[in-house]
């Protein structure tokens, strides 16, 4: 009896340092918050992805903001609001797609639609001129790294980091702001989930012996 309780809890220790691990890269996908178009909204919230992986033993966190189309639309603007000095970034390094060109200091300075919400951007970049056509567009990327030992990622899990984006070049011609919101890791909750019961099972059996 003692042995398989052992084994719950190296199985729980086991499930735990991967959950630790899986937490290390973040998805996130945005929420509309201007709303001047509801389609133009509605192709924003489902093409838009912002990749978060945080590299602890080198030192940075890397930042990846994916288009993945096919609507037309472009991310042209990025803003990162925190709310504590700890979470506080400098512009990091730049890369992306072709055709994707960014440099740091958006103009506006906040973005667009932000002030009901308090967001109040620390740090913005945004695309060159052409503004669109140099944004991302669908199936493109733009990747911002870091040089940081801050926990970004539980950041933004608390909402003590926001990320912004404003978007353009729609059918439609318009523009809409979104901010970002936390995708669960369905395959992390399941392996905590799996791994408590396991817990729960051993000790009911030890607890029905010692009845015995």
């Amino acid at each position: 009896m003692n042995l398989y309780f052992w084994v719950a809890r190296l199985l729980i220790g086991g499930m735990l340092a991967a959950a630790s691990f899986a937490a290390q890269a973040q998805n996130y996908s945005f929420s509309c918050i201007t709303n001047n178009n509801a389609a133009d909204c509605a192709t924003g919230v489902a093409q838009f992805r912002m990749d978060v992986t945080a590299n602890s033993s080198d030192g940075f966190v890397d930042f990846l903001f994916s288009n993945l189309g096919p609507n037309a639309s472009s991310i042209t603007d990025i803003y990162f609001d925190w709310s504590s000095s700890s979470l506080a970034l400098t512009p990091g390094i730049l890369s992306a797609s072709a055709g994707v060109a960014f440099s740091w200091d958006a103009s506006p300075h906040n973005l667009p639609g932000g002030n009901p919400l308090g967001f109040s951007a620390n740090l913005s970049a945004d695309s060159d001129h052409p503004t669109q056509p140099m944004g991302v567009n669908p199936t493109e990327w733009l990747n911002i790294r870091f040089s940081t030992d801050a926990d970004l990622i539980a950041g933004l899990n608390n909402g003590g980091l926001r990320v912004g984006i404003h978007t353009q070049g729609y059918a439609g011609d318009g523009s809409e702001s979104l901010v970002t919101t936390p995708i669960p890791e369905p395959e992390t909750y399941a392996l905590l989930l799996a791994g408590l019961g396991l817990l729960a099972l051993a000790r009911r059996r030890k607890q029905r012996l010692a009845v015995a």
